[in-house]
C-alpha cells in the first residue's frame, strides 16, 4: 500500500479499535462479547449515578457560628449554596464539591464537624441506603476480567496496559512502588512536623492526627514555617485573573487570542463562549477553535473537572464541505464554589483550571487529517502530558507577577509573597503523593487479579493498604465506592497510574524550557505545539516525545520537582 505515516498509524489504530471491539470473534462470542459490554455500560452509569445522587443531596447545615476559623470567601461560597437549597437566611451549607470541602477541612476550628465532614466526603457512593455502589464495582471487576480473558489476557491490567507507553503492569508498578517508598518516608516526617505542632499549642489531640486533621493542623504547620497563609494568596487568585493569566501563557507560547462570545447562546447561563484565533504566517486571522468554559459547580453537575470536545479537528471532510466543520469545538468544566462576589481560587483550583486548559490546548491545537488520530485520542499514559505540563506556567513568578492581582484593589502580588510560595511549594508533598499512589497501586492490584471468586471490596482494600504501609492519618483520595475514574467507565481503569506517568513526561519537557533560560521560548515553544499538542495520535508518543527532547523521558526531573528525589 502506498500510505503515508500517518494513513498506515491510522490503519494499524482502527486495526486494533475493531480487534479490541470483537471484529476477531466467532458468531457465539459476539453476541456474549456484546452482553458484557452493555451490562458493563448499564453498571457504569448506574456507579455514576449513584455518586451524583450522593453528591447531590448530602448537605451538613450549619449556623455562623459553626464556621470559626473559615475564611470569608469559603463563607460566602457556604451562604450561597444554602441559598442554592432554599435554606433560611442564617444558615449555611457545606456539600460534597471539593471546592467547598477541602477548603472547610483546611480551616474549620471543629474538629467534630471537619470529622463529619470528611466521613460523608469519604463515603460517597454508600451514604445512602439503597446505593451499593461497591456491589456494582465487584461486578465491574468480574466483567472486565472476562473482556480480557476473550482478548486473550490474563487480567484485565495485561489487557489495558498493552496499549500504552508503559506496556505492562509490571513497568506500571516499577514505577509507582519506587515513588510509594519516597512518599512515605517524607509523609512519616510530615506527620511528625503535624504532631509537634500540636504538642508545641498544649493542644490535647484525643487519637492523635486523624484523616479530618491533616489539612487543618498542615495549614497551620505551613503558615508558622513559610509564613504562607493560603487565604491571603486567594484575593490575588479571582476566577477572572486566572483565567487571563491561562489565556495570556496560551497567548505567549502558541499565538491564541480569545474573542469572547456573548451572542452565542449556550446551555447555561454561566458558560462563557470564545472563538480562539491566531494569526497566520500570512498575515491572516484564522479560527483555531471555539471554546466554552463552564466553570461553577450546580445542581445535577457532574463532579470534578474535566475537557471533552462537542467536535473533534480534521481535515478529512467531504468535498465541498465548509473547512468550519473541521474546527474543533472544545469545552473545559471545572466546580468552583460561586459566591455572590468575585470567585477566589486557592492555588489547587488555579492549577485545576490551567491543567483543563493544558487539555483544552491538545483538542484547540490539533493538526492531523483524521479525527481518529486528533487532539486527546492518544495512548492514555500520554494524555496528561499536555494537561500536566500547563500547570507548570502557573507557578512561574513573571505569569503571576503580570496576572495574579488583587481582587479588591488591582495590586500585583508582592514579590515577597511569590517568594513564600516557592519556599512552601513542596510543603506536605508527600501528603499529597500517597493520596494519590495509593489510589493508582490499588487500581493495578485490584485489576491484576487472575480470581474474584469470593471477592470482598472491602476487605482487599484494606488488607492492600496494610500490605502497602499506609502511613497513619492518611487516605485514599479516591475510596472504591466513588472512584468514578475507575468505576464510571473503562478509560482510566487499570490506568489510573497515567498521571504519575505523565508527570516524569512532564516535568523533562519542561526541563527543555529551564535549559533554554526562558520559560516562554520561542524555539521550544514551537517544538512543544508542532510534537505535544498538536500532534495528537499521529505517531507513537515515544517516538513524540523524542522528537521533541531529543531523548526518552528521565524520571529524575519527576522526582526532583515533587522534592522526592533524596527520599528512601
Amino acid at each position: 500500500l502506498d500510505l503515508t505515516p500517518e494513513q498506515l498509524r491510522l490503519v494499524e489504530r482502527q486495526h486494533l479499535d475493531f480487534t479490541r471491539a470483537g471484529a476477531h470473534f466467532d458468531e457465539k462470542e459476539k453476541d456474549e462479547y456484546a452482553e458484557l459490554k452493555a451490562e458493563l455500560a448499564g453498571l457504569c452509569t448506574e456507579f455514576t449515578q449513584n455518586v451524583m445522587k450522593d453528591e447531590e443531596e448530602y448537605e451538613m447545615t450549619l449556623k455562623r457560628e459553626d464556621l470559626s476559623g473559615c475564611p470569608d470567601s469559603l463563607v460566602e461560597a457556604a451562604r450561597q449554596a444554602a441559598a442554592d437549597r432554599e435554606k433560611g437566611e442564617e444558615e449555611y451549607v457545606v456539600t460534597l464539591s471539593r471546592s467547598l470541602v477541602e477548603p472547610f477541612l483546611t480551616f474549620s476550628d471543629r474538629r467534630d464537624l471537619r470529622e463529619t465532614a470528611f466521613n460523608a466526603w469519604t463515603k460517597r457512593g454508600e451514604l445512602f441506603e439503597g446505593r451499593d455502589n461497591i456491589a456494582i464495582a465487584e461486578k465491574i471487576l468480574k466483567l472486565r476480567k472476562r473482556q480480557a480473558e476473550m482478548h486473550g489476557y490474563k487480567t484485565f491490567a495485561e489487557y489495558q496496559c498493552a496499549d500504552t507507553m508503559a506496556g505492562t503492569p509490571e513497568a506500571v508498578m516499577n514505577l509507582l512502588e519506587d515513588v510509594w517508598g519516597r512518599a512515605k518516608a517524607a509523609a512519616d516526617g510530615e506527620r511528625e512536623a503535624l504532631e509537634q505542632y500540636v504538642k508545641d499549642s498544649g493542644e490535647d489531640l484525643e487519637g492523635g492526627i486523624q484523616p479530618w486533621d491533616w489539612r487543618y493542623y498542615a495549614e497551620k504547620v505551613r503558615v508558622a514555617k513559610y509564613d504562607m497563609d493560603e487565604s491571603e494568596l486567594k484575593p490575588y487568585l479571582s476566577l477572572d485573573a486566572v483565567t487571563d493569566a491561562v489565556m495570556g501563557v496560551s497567548n505567549s507560547l502558541f499565538g491564541l487570542r480569545y474573542v469572547p462570545k456573548p451572542d452565542v447562546k449556550t446551555y447555561h447561563p454561566d458558560v462563557v463562549t470564545y472563538e480562539v484565533r491566531e494569526t497566520t504566517k500570512d498575515g491572516g486571522d484564522e479560527l483555531r477553535a471555539v471554546f466554552l468554559h463552564d466553570n461553577f459547580a450546580r445542581k445535577f453537575k457532574s463532579g470534578g473537572a474535566w475537557m471533552s470536545e462537542y467536535r473533534s479537528q480534521t481535515r478529512n471532510l467531504p468535498p465541498g464541505s465548509d473547512p468550519v466543520e473541521g474546527v474543533p469545538i472544545v469545552t473545559n468544566n471545572n466546580n468552583f464554589a460561586k459566591g455572590s462576589g468575585p470567585t477566589l481560587l486557592s492555588f489547587d483550583d488555579a492549577s485545576t483550571l490551567f491543567h483543563e486548559m493544558g487539555h483544552g490546548h491538545h483538542g484547540m491545537l490539533s493538526d492531523a487529517t483524521y479525527s481518529r488520530l486528533s487532539s486527546t485520542s492518544v495512548l492514555r499514559d500520554f494524555v496528561e502530558l499536555p494537561s500536566q505540563l500547563m500547570e507548570r506556567w502557573l507557578e512561574r513568578p513573571e505569569v503571576l507577577k503580570k496576572y495574579a492581582r488583587h481582587c479588591e484593589t488591582g495590586e500585583p502580588i508582592p514579590d515577597e509573597l511569590i517568594g513564600r510560595l516557592k519556599a512552601a511549594k513542596n510543603f506536605n508533598q508527600g501528603f499529597g503523593t500517597i493520596e494519590y499512589t495509593a489510589c493508582a497501586l490499588l487500581d493495578m492490584a485490584m485489576h491484576m487479579k487472575e480470581d474474584y471468586d469470593g471477592f470482598d471490596m472491602g476487605k482487599f482494600e484494606s488488607e492492600e493498604l496494610d500490605r502497602l504501609g499506609m502511613p497513619r492519618g492518611i487516605v485514599m483520595r479516591h475510596r472504591p465506592a466513588h472512584f468514578s475514574h475507575l468505576f464510571s467507565g473503562g478509560y482510566y481503569a487499570a490506568c489510573y497510574y497515567v498521571y504519575l506517568w505523565a508527570e516524569v513526561l512532564d516535568a523533562d519537557a519542561f526541563g527543555a524550557f529551564e535549559e533554554a533560560g526562558d520559560a516562554f521560548d520561542a524555539d521550544v515553544a514551537e517544538r512543544l505545539r508542532r510534537y505535544i499538542y498538536s500532534s495528537g495520535n499521529t505517531a507513537p508518543p515515544d517516538e513524540l516525545f523524542r522528537k521533541f527532547r531529543g531523548r526518552d523521558p528521565d524520571a529524575k526531573f519527576m522526582l526532583e520537582k515533587k522534592g522526592l528525589a533524596g527520599a528512601v
